[in-house]
């Protein structure tokens, strides 16, 4: 006897159609980062302008660090608190001078090891740099990204003849504040739409969560926020493992109790309470981000399956939210992942996202 079909529409199969829709124009305000658009990214760098721009981490929305009207726009177009601190993405470790005072044998080692990459730097900051970059704080942070393109675009936003000056990026994740950081151009554009001037499609991230923020400007090293580069291997620099913050940090970017959180609530739970929720949902349209195994009776465009692999998992992790989301589901069911030191990073940026469906993501803005 042949199964009878089921009246859930989040079971049913899919239909096919040979019909082929036309491929969507591409955005005028998105173009590749060949040597061209680079060099007009820069242009407009250096007139005051807004470019998002791909790094290894997530894509950045860039302003010139010192010019103070750039960087308040770039606060305008994420919607971000005014005195939430941005990174500066300068191109090299000569370029600590520039940005930082009082620079111990510490951030050089650090920055020896692991500049360009994932680690940003909380320094005390130079007399020069404006408070709309640091959020009236005495530190600043700094960070040279690997990517080829965002190297590029620093190097000719930076060669300018004439000027006797640092060049950097004020450069924020490129999306609205509190919300999944974008890992591709499109993320960019379906974010912010036409409120960036040019948007660098540089491909998809390579690392998909944003970077370690270490702070030195305490007595001791601290992690602010986890990312690709871990505290292991900082101790391997360093000889001593960074401690958490205290009371007395500096605020640093996405370090907030709410942050990285899609439009649908989040929640984190085990395999079994994942199967029981969606056996029991009465209705709800519900997505899941499951662990190795998909989950059975549940239609393919409404479940993300990642291997336990940490660094594959945090490469997908927020273009699998965003898609889930899309799908207008009223909760994203996370698979809880595993607790051990490699997951650090993506254990603290599902944890935020979950508390922006208990809390709403207001208390983000």
């Amino acid at each position: 006897m042949q199964d009878s079909p089921t009246n859930n529409p989040e079971e049913q199969p899919i239909a096919t159609t040979d019909v082929t829709a036309p491929e969507p124009a591409a955005p005028i305000n998105v173009v590749p980062a060949d040597d061209e658009s680079i060099a007009r990214a820069a242009d407009l760098l250096r007139a005051g302008g807004v470019v998002a721009f791909p790094t290894e981490t997530v894509y950045g929305l860039g302003a010139d660090a010192l010019d103070v009207a750039a960087v308040e726009r770039v606060f305008r177009i994420k919607g971000r608190p005014l005195d939430h601190p941005v990174i500066v993405h300068v191109a090299s470790a000569a370029a600590l001078a520039d940005w930082a005072r009082d620079v111990s044998a510490t951030a050089h080692a650090l920055a020896e090891a692991f500049w360009p990459g994932p680690l940003t730097l909380i320094l005390k900051r130079a007399p020069q740099v404006p408070d709309a970059v640091t959020g009236g704080q005495d530190t600043v942070g700094l960070r040279v990204p690997e990517h080829p393109v965002a190297q590029a675009l620093l190097e000719a936003f930076g060669r300018e003849d004439g000027e006797d000056r640092p060049r950097g990026l004020a450069a924020p994740s490129a999306n609205k504040f509190g919300h999944v950081s974008p890992t591709t151009a499109m993320h960019v554009r379906a974010d912010l739409g036409d409120e960036v001037d040019l948007v660098l499609d540089g491909g998809a991230a390579e690392f998909g969560i944003e970077s370690t923020i270490l702070d030195l400007s305490g007595e001791e090293p601290a992690i602010l926020r986890p990312g690709a580069i871990s505290a292991e291997a900082i101790e391997q620099v360093l000889g001593v493992s960074p401690r958490m913050p205290d009371a007395q940090a500096p605020r640093a970017p996405g370090a907030r109790p709410v942050h990285y959180a899609p439009r649908a609530k989040v929640r984190l739970v085990r395999r079994v309470e994942l199967l029981e929720a969606l056996a029991a949902r009465k209705g709800q349209r519900y997505g899941v981000l499951a662990l190795e195994v998909t989950v059975p009776r549940l239609a393919a465009a409404l479940q993300r399956v990642c291997p336990a692999i940490a660094p594959r998992y945090a490469h997908e992790l927020y273009a699998n939210l965003r898609a889930l989301d899309a799908q207008n589901v009223s909760q994203i069911l996370v698979e809880a992942p595993p607790s051990s030191p490699a997951w650090s990073a993506i254990n603290d940026r599902l944890a935020r996202a979950a508390r922006g469906g208990e809390q709403g993501l207001e208390d983000a803005a």
